[in-house]
This record gives C-alpha cells, structure tokens and sequence, in this order.
C-alpha cells in the first residue's frame, strides 16, 4: 500500500499518454487531514527543474495537501512554457482537490530539454483525481518509474498506533545531495512541520545521500514527507525519526538494487576515521572510482584501486597503515598485500568493502554498484 497504508491519504496512477510507451505516467497522492504539515528537502544541483523551483516555494510555509508527480518528462530547461506547465498543474489539482495551488508540491522525472504536452499532464491530473483510493499507493509508485524494473515501496507501522509509508523511483543519476530521485512518504503520525523537517535531514542524511551509484546529480530529486494525524497519536521525536530513517534506508537500497545495469551492489564501510565527515568522504571517493568500479564488475579483487581512491580525499590518515578487506577477506594490511585475494568470492551479487583508516572511532557506509556494458550500452542512447 505504500503511501496509502497510513491513515488519511489517497493515492493514484494513470496513464496520461506522457510516456511513449503508453505506460502509466501520472501518479497523485493526497493527504485528507485533519494535519496539513509537510517538509521536503532537494537537489542542491544549481541547474533546478521547474517543478523544483515551484515546489521550494510551496513548501515554504511547511504545509501541503498534495503531490503529483509525472514520469515521461523532466520539464527542465523547457523555459518559461515549462514553468507555467508546473504551474497549471499545480492549479489544477488544487482546483480539483478544493485547496490551494501553494498547497500542491509537483514532481517530474524523465529527459531533460523536451517540453511534454501540458493538455495531456492537466488530463492525466483530472484522471487521477477521479480514481484517487486509499488502495492506490501501488499505482502511483508504478506510475512514476522511468528506467526503473520494478516500484519502490516501503512501509512501517508502530506499536503505537501510527504508520509511515513510502514510495520512491530511481534507476540512474543517484547521487547525494541532501536527497536524491523522487521520494513521496506519508504518516498519520501527529508531527509538526518543524518536527518534520528535522526528522526528514536526520533520515536522509544517513539514507539517500550515502547513495553514490554512479556520481551524477539529478535536476530534479525531491524527498517529500506529509503527516496527515489522522491515527490521533504524537510520537516520540527519536522513535519516528528512527523509523523514518528505515524507511528511507529500505527505500535508497531497493533503488541501489535497481541500479542501471548492475551486476553487484556494494556497500563500503569506512571504520577508523577521525570524523564522520572524513569517513563519508572516503567512503564516497571510492564509490565514485570507475576503476574500482570496473574491477568490481570484473570480479577482480584490485585492493590498489581502493587505496589510489582513498589518497585523493583530505581525510587523516597515515597511507602506509591502512587495511582493506572484502568480503571479508582481508587482503590488505599495514598498506600491504596481506590475505591471498584469491580468497575473495566476487561472484555474489552482494559486496562488503571494509576501510580502516585508524585515525578515531567514526565510521560511515556509501552504497554504490559496479560499471558494467549494460550501464554505459543504457546511457550511451538514453535519449534516441
């Protein structure tokens, strides 16, 4: 049920016609009340979609009442016709919903440059208005997938009595930067806006952005959370953010699994650092290496690409006393060939990379993937 398994809100998907395939394209979701709050983070990319720039304005006043998203067009450097396409889309699921235009937080994925139709996204609102349903939390994360294989959905319920549910797409461009692709999560919880907010930078500070598949930043990533208060229950602030952050966490690694083309999913855990700051940094330099990414993918277990990528960072360390393992195997140590790296099973889809800087005690994991043909065949044509 994903965004519809709390209380109070209605969802939809529908095909708009946006997508050459005829696929669905047009996803809705509503928050019925009785709470309004909302919070949403964004790309800190400086090239902003429209719907971008409409929706840091609408969130402003930390309130909203609803969020339609479209796959099948990015609308980004469509112009001035592409920010009235956003906010006539706005208005008409304000006008259709009985509320405010500023109310309506709107989201695109898709190419950028081409300017989609505005007639057939207006007709694919006021379809979705009409078939939004308490069941509808499956279509509308259907509705939003571009390049992706499968919908992201993610749900937990507390003993409490309170719901957070999550719907998510991404397949490519994931790269941090406060958040990451198009996320839409709800909670009947009662949790103001600033309650919200904080809760939302704690989650995807630690979920979304240590998500590095393959370092390129989208125009368009939006993370938005809306709290309908409808189960009558204020949880404890440490309790919800901690299950916000599972949601977002189970969310970004179903997006990693979905990477395009990938063969492997790796996690590299960086132990040892003297901040988290350092560790993240690392942690993200190696994930961002085409060659070790390129050796993961040939199942060559080149210890070297790591330690070359951890040298580029400003992080503490001493380089002749660094220590690498994978899959537990530890092929590294000292900053020399230590366990045989034959030892190491790269067949599985699975990778566990473990860095020990030994400078502290933090420690941070980036989630990344292997470059693969499939990869570059997809992108090298993305848009013919």
């Amino acid at each position: 049920m994903s965004v519809t398994a709390p209380q109070g809100f209605r969802a939809a998907g529908v095909t708009a016609g946006l997508k050459p395939s005829g696929k669905p394209d047009v996803a809705l979701v509503v928050n019925d009340g009785p709470f309004e709050a909302a919070a949403a983070v964004f790309t800190s990319n400086r090239c902003k979609a429209n719907p971008v720039l409409w929706s840091e304005r609408a969130i402003g006043d930390g309130r909203l009442r609803a969020v339609v998203l479209n796959s099948g067009g990015a609308n980004c450097y469509t112009g001035p016709e592409g920010f009235q396409t956003t906010h006539a889309t706005a208005e008409k699921v304000a006008e259709l919903g009985g509320f405010g235009a500023y109310d309506v937080l709107v989201c695109s994925t898709g190419l950028i440059g081409p300017l989609f139709s505005r007639e057939r996204m207006l007709a694919g609102v006021e379809a979705a208005t009409a078939t939004l349903s308490t069941d509808g939390g499956a279509d509308a994360a259907t509705a939003i997938m571009t390049t992706d294989t499968v919908a992201k959905q993610s749900v937990h319920t507390s003993p409490a009595g309170w719901t957070i549910g999550g719907m998510a797409k991404g397949a490519g461009m994931l790269a941090p930067a406060l958040a990451t692709m198009l996320v839409v999560v709800t909670t009947d919880a009662e949790v103001d806006a600033a309650g919200l907010d904080a809760a939302l930078r704690a989650a995807t500070r630690v979920s979304f952005d240590r998500l590095d598949s393959d370092g390129c930043q989208s125009t368009n990533d939006t993370v938005a959370l809306l709290a309908s208060g409808a189960s009558g229950v204020t949880p404890d602030p440490v309790e919800f953010t901690d299950a916000l952050t599972a949601v977002c966490t189970d969310l970004a690694r179903q997006l990693l699994a979905d990477a395009e083309g990938a063969d492997h999913e790796i996690a590299i855990e960086v132990r040892g650092a003297a901040s988290e700051e350092d560790a993240v940094e690392v942690g993200r330099s190696v994930a961002r290496s085409n060659l070790f990414k390129a050796a993961i993918f040939g199942k060559d277990p080149n210890w070297g690409r790591i330690l070359a990528a951890v040298g580029t960072t400003g992080a503490a360390f001493d380089p002749a006393d660094l220590d690498v393992a994978m899959n537990d195997v530890w092929i590294c140590r000292k900053g020399m060939a230590a366990d045989d790296p034959a030892g190491v099973d790269l067949e599985p889809r699975a990778v566990h990379i473990v860095i020990d800087l030994k400078s502290g005690d933090a420690t941070a994991t980036i989630w990344t993937n292997d470059l693969t043909h499939a990869y570059v065949h997809e992108n090298s044509a993305y848009s013919t």
